[in-house]
């Protein structure tokens, strides 16, 4: 998970400091700095800390990018603030496309941030995986064009984000991992996870990979249909891009319905049993067990 990656990056994530608003004003700044070409392109940027978000209103398309070193951690103040960066994407009504990326170079997200999931009391964990329910609902189920432009590796929690959108493009570095790995860190990834890859990759393809806690490759990813697209890395935003074009040239509600008419299903699932899913993770990730396993692993990163 994201520990694993701190390791590789020279660091063991920590838990970051949420900048939601401003300190003088009480709400979300805006960054006006270096505009991009999507910024003059009649568009804004908004940075919170965590999530940067460059709207592109000639176009309709939302770059969103992790900023959150080394390994954009998926804690829950960065779960809190994504949903409510999505939310105001989805009430934007000159936003039709959303490109999910990362700012931190080498990396898309690490996943789950293993420090939400250690030596905290019951109601943590509890409001910790309510928080990455509400991400996947509202990233698997939202009505935008999403397409997430994969520039680095990204592991259980961090491949579900990629999983999540309508199309993934991937840099082509062979350096770069991307699976759900669950399994190697003695943690069972949850069935709304295995509904989502097994929609995308098929039965046997997801068995193997959960069992397995198997990490691909750029092309293994692609031979398997993990990820649509290979691009090199300094080709993968403009790729992005261009292929937003395609998905937006289909009119929107036709694109939606059916989006809604495949994904629903796998939805409503989750939503039926969202309390016994909490309560089922609570129970696991506090079984002292599954502490000291976290903590060991956390232990080896350090050494």
């Amino acid at each position: 998970m994201a520990a694993a990656l701190g390791k590789l990056m020279g660091r063991v994530p920590a838990l970051g400091t949420l900048c939601r608003r401003s300190c003088n004003e009480g709400h979300v700044f805006l960054n006006y700095s270096g505009p991009t070409p999507m910024q003059q392109r009649c568009g804004y940027s908004s940075h919170t800390g965590s999530v940067i978000v460059e709207m592109d209103k000639a176009t309709g398309v939302a770059l969103l990018k992790l900023n959150i070193p080394p390994v954009n951690s998926l804690s829950l103040d960065l779960l809190t603030e994504l949903a409510i960066v999505l939310d105001k994407l989805e009430m934007d009504k000159h936003c039709r496309g959303l490109i999910l990326t990362s700012a931190v170079p080498n990396i898309f997200s690490g996943g789950l941030n293993l420090l939400d999931m250690m030596n905290k009391p019951n109601e943590h964990y509890s409001e910790f995986w309510r928080a990455v329910q509400e991400i996947w609902i509202k990233l698997y189920g939202s009505s935008l064009a999403s397409i997430a432009a994969i520039n680095g590796s990204s592991p259980a929690g961090g491949c579900l984000l990629a999983l999540c959108s309508d199309y993934r493009i991937m840099a082509n570095n062979p350096r770069f991992m991307i699976g759900l790995n669950e399994t190697r860190l003695g943690i069972v990834a949850p069935f709304w996870f295995k509904d989502t890859l097994s929609n995308t990759v098929g039965n046997r393809t997801a068995e193997l990979s959960l069992s397995l806690g198997a990490m691909y490759t750029p092309a293994e990813a692609l031979s398997l249909h993990v990820v649509d697209r290979l691009v090199p890395e300094t080709q993968l935003l403009s790729a992005a891009t261009e292929e937003m074009g395609r998905w937006l040239r289909v009119p929107d509600h036709a694109r939606q319905i059916t989006k809604s008419m495949i994904r629903k299903s796998t939805i409503e699932r989750l939503l039926n049993q969202r309390e016994d899913d909490i309560k089922n993770f609570v129970d696991f990730v506090s079984r002292d067990s599954i502490q000291k396993s976290l903590q060991h692993y956390m232990q080896s990163l350090q050494k």
